[in-house]
């Protein structure tokens, strides 16, 4: 399977909220709905291929809508911004 599709499997879209921004800023993590039968392993693995950036942790939370969302955080600040920038949070 492709880097992209593989990563679109997994990942459904960017959280952008004015909080979520707030986060990328200030401490490295990028927020994204994601697929409910992925795993932290998985988002992991699939945004480490998909950007070649360093993955630090993986937060992973079902909101009250029944989403689940991960919380990605990265060890550059760069990165991030990289990321960011490449998914249209910022």
């Amino acid at each position: 399977m492709a880097k992209i599709d593989l990563f679109y499997k997994y990942v459904k879209y960017p959280v952008i909220t004015e909080k979520s921004v707030l986060i990328v800023e200030k401490k490295n993590k990028i927020t994204l709905v994601v697929d409910k039968n992925a795993t932290k392993k998985d988002v992991k693995a699939v945004v480490k291929e998909h950007f070649n950036v360093d993955v630090k942790k993986v937060n992973i939370l079902i909101t009250p809508k029944g989403e689940k969302k991960a919380i990605v955080t990265l060890k550059n600040h760069d990165d991030t911004m990289k990321i960011a920038t490449a998914l249209g949070i910022l």
